[in-house]
């Protein structure tokens, strides 16, 4: 690995040894909120017409253009709902460089018709410390949620039970406008609808700029901002089998002072799920069977209410306030079967039980955020701050018998957790450019979170109901993360590089009102990080390191286990401690007029990795998570985007990688290591009278560690789409996990046990959906739950 480094280094190097270019550059705006704009297609011109070069304004609205002759030239500027514009430029050799300071766009008054967004942005783009994937115009990101976008972005896969993962690992972190957000919690990203993401970044060695949390990196989702003056916005249904109903309306109203934003959501869903399982176990020399399978029918409601407002004091200075309530009404049912036999398939005896659960859960965020632009451009101060509060209430209510040899009943049993949590967080950001390609950047940051869970399983004795087994206690968590980091950047020709640090000091404590668990942590780590990058006529070569932590999930913390299931439990683990990751990537993007190619290799080495562990004890399985001494993963990912045809677009992802894992825990050596690839197929057809189809295949192979072994999982998903009314409204049908075929099947094994289970969390769905726009016709203006003045 240190050979690759600086074979690499030595490269960007002799790349860079070239003389300074004939230059000209600049930042472009919008004439009304002078808000940057990004992606604004910069061409020039000679007196012939002759396209001499072309780029895009990068995120900060800026671009700067080389290797330009000298002469007279025309410079022109073009974006999807404003009017070109053109100026005369002309470089001599007394005046080389050229700082045409602040282009201003003018919007278009006239509605455009709807046009490919491929036309006015490439699919990915590589920038200095992440990767942008377009949401673009594709089925399967029309009628669904922001899983199924996620599901289609390279490198990043969302599990049936709503686990995000980025190459195979899960401990990533997930941003909604670059900020935490409830709505990445709980499954709560099925709240936001697919139509509201304008792109994914996805960033997997983040800069200093960044929370250090995430050892697999950042996925930050950026929604749609409302460019268009007066009111607009879009209303959408959908019907679903499984039931799957939603209505989503979202109202947006901008002037030259305000920009006004609202987006609403009713849902209410069904989910089938399927879950057997096959296992051994020997005791005193005598083995038993069992034979368990557990139906699931859950149904969630839930109600969605986002809005505020940007008010633009004047040209240099933008305040927003915005309110969230994502609010879910749970009532699931499952009902388990237990046949017990011995080793010679005798059955021994049956059992069942009925759990019946009503689960309550409100979340509340309050955002405030004050942005102050200069006239030098990208000068940027911002300041945020936000609060979160949210509580929930879940009950279970389970009753067993036994069928077999003779019919008896159980008492029933109850449980009850109560669960609440209030969260602060306040930082400040500043950008100083000091000349026209270097920038220094620094910021600060605190956050405070207390969360209160009560637990308590009670059982029926008589009219009486009694604590269960001694399961009743509280438990309080608090946590402390106080961080500030600085970076600079600078461009050297075609070479760019951005080095930082990051600091953070986290304090946490755990205690419960039995003093059975009484923890205080504290940790102050250093998080470095440096990303170079070097751009050719068509391509760019990138070579990324960070430090990340991973701190441990609340759930995995918290020591109470739900009684649902008579033979196996989840117990958290108050004892876990963050786990240290060093990564290291090499990436490649070419990109030709048919063809997009993006290799890339990367290694990580993780110090304390978290991974579950899984005992017998009063023939019980109980799964923990732990620490172990570390992971290391090496890899090679492969992202190609192909469209042979205008009405054809191929893409296809390969990411193979090995894995070693190194450990022990209750005197068990959990060392293993091995291989595993994950694949994905993508085809878009457009169709003749604006019909779309689209289908996607997916593959993860076998992965397997020192107790357990996943099967290769794989699911096939298709939608067709037609768009109607002058471009005004659209007609999606899609299915998700056509076939049922997403079944996780996972075996594990122990000195005494050998068990098998296969999870069908979600049969396969059936949906349809109709959206209508008013007073536009492209839905890439739609500003939905997001703010304008957040990078």
């Amino acid at each position: 690995m240190k050979t690759l480094l600086i074979s690499t280094l030595i490269l960007f190097y002799q790349l860079t040894a070239t003389a300074q270019q004939n230059t000209v550059s600049g930042t472009v705006q919008d004439n009304t909120t002078k808000e940057i704009l990004p992606y604004v297609t910069v061409a020039v011109k000679d007196s012939a017409l002759k396209t001499l070069v072309i780029a895009i304004t990068d995120d900060h609205g800026i671009f700067h253009l080389e290797k330009l002759p000298l002469g007279k030239m025309t410079i022109t500027f073009s974006f999807m709902g404003y009017q070109d514009y053109y100026q005369s430029l002309e470089i001599t050799p007394d005046k080389t460089q050229i700082e045409l300071g602040s282009i201003i766009l003018q919007t278009n008054s006239i509605q455009l018709s709807a046009v490919e967004i491929n036309t006015e942005k490439p699919n990915i783009s590589l920038k200095l410390d992440k990767k942008v994937f377009e949401a673009g115009k594709d089925v399967l990101s029309q009628n669904g949620s922001a899983s199924d976008v996620l599901n289609g972005v390279p490198s990043v896969a969302v599990s049936p039970t709503g686990t995000v993962s980025l190459r195979g690992n899960s401990n990533v972190l997930v941003f909604i406008n670059g900020r935490q957000s409830g709505l990445t919690q709980n499954n709560a990203l099925d709240q936001i609808s697919a139509d509201q993401i304008d792109k994914i970044e996805v960033i997997t060695n983040p800069s200093s700029r960044y929370d250090a949390s995430g050892s697999a990196g950042i996925i930050n989702i950026i929604l749609k901002k409302n460019k268009k003056s007066g009111f607009n916005g879009q209303v959408r249904f959908v019907a679903g089998s499984p039931n799957d109903s939603r209505i989503n309306p979202s109202i947006n109203y901008k002037s030259n002072k305000i920009n006004i934003f609202s987006n609403f959501s009713i849902r209410s869903s069904d989910y089938i799920g399927l879950y057997t399982t096959n296992q051994s176990t020997v005791n005193n020399g005598t083995t038993s069977i069992l034979n368990r399978v557990q139906n699931e029918n859950r149904h969630d409601d839930g109600k969605l209410l986002y809005f505020g407002a940007d008010y633009f004091v004047n040209e240099h200075q933008a305040i927003t306030a915005a309110f969230l309530k994502n609010a879910t009404h749970d009532n699931d049912k499952t009902h388990l079967l237990y046949d017990y036999s011995n080793a010679d398939a005798i059955e021994d005896s049956v059992l069942t039980r009925k759990g019946k659960s009503l689960e309550k859960r409100e979340y509340n965020q309050l955002e405030l955020n004050y942005t102050r632009t200069f006239k030098q451009k990208a000068k940027k101060w911002t300041v945020d701050v936000q609060y979160d509060w949210w509580n929930s209430n879940k009950n279970w209510d389970l009753s067993t018998q036994r069928l077999l040899p003779t019919t008896l009943t159980y008492p029933g049993i109850r449980t009850n957790s109560t669960g609440s949590s209030k969260d602060f967080l306040a930082k400040s950001d500043f950008i100083q450019p000091i000349d026209s390609v270097s920038t220094f950047e620094f910021g600060i940051k605190t956050e405070i979170r207390k969360v209160t869970s009560d637990f308590l399983a009670e059982e029926q004795q008589d009219n009486n109901w009694v604590v269960y087994q001694n399961i009743d206690n509280q438990m309080d968590y608090t946590e402390n993360i106080t961080g500030a980091y600085t970076q600079f950047s600078d461009k050297i020709n075609h070479f760019t590089y951005m080095i930082g640090l990051r600091t953070e000091f986290t304090r946490v404590s755990i205690t419960d009102i039995k003093n059975t668990y009484s923890d205080e942590k504290k940790y102050n780590k250093l998080f470095p990080s440096v990303n170079m990058s070097y751009k050719f006529d068509a391509s760019t070569l990138q070579l990324n390191y960070s430090k990340r932590i991973n701190r441990p999930p609340l759930y995995a913390l918290y020591p109470f286990n739900e009684l649902t299931d008579l033979n196996a439990q989840y117990i958290g683990n108050p004892e876990l401690n963050p786990s240290y990751s060093d990564i290291f990537e090499l990436a490649f993007l070419k990109t030709w007029k048919k063809l997009t190619l993006n290799p890339s290799v990367y290694y990580q080495r993780e110090k304390g990795y978290i991974q579950d562990y899984t005992y017998r004890e009063n023939d019980i399985f109980y799964t923990t998570p732990i620490n172990i001494q570390y992971e290391t993963r090496s890899g090679i990912e492969l992202s190609t985007l192909y469209n042979p045809l205008k009405w054809l677009q191929i893409n296809t992802e390969l990411n193979f990688y090995q894995y070693e894992q190194k450990g022990s825990y209750m005197q068990q050596n959990l060392d293993y290591d091995g291989k595993t690839f994950t694949g994905r197929l993508n085809a878009q057809i457009k169709l003749p009278a604006k019909y779309s189809f689209q289908s996607r295949y997916n593959f993860r192979g076998a992965q397997h560690n020192a107790q357990s072994k996943n099967a290769a999982l794989q699911s096939i998903d298709f939608g067709l789409s037609k768009i109607l009314l002058k471009d005004k409204a659209t007609l999606v049908f899609d299915v998700t996990n056509a076939f049922n075929l997403r079944q996780n099947k996972t075996t594990t094994t122990g000195t005494d046990y050998l068990f098998t289970e296969n999870s069908s969390p979600n049969a396969a769905r059936y949906r349809l959906s109709f959206v209508y726009r008013f007073n536009l016709t492209d839905s890439k203006a739609i500003r939905q739950a997001s703010s304008a003045n957040r990078n």
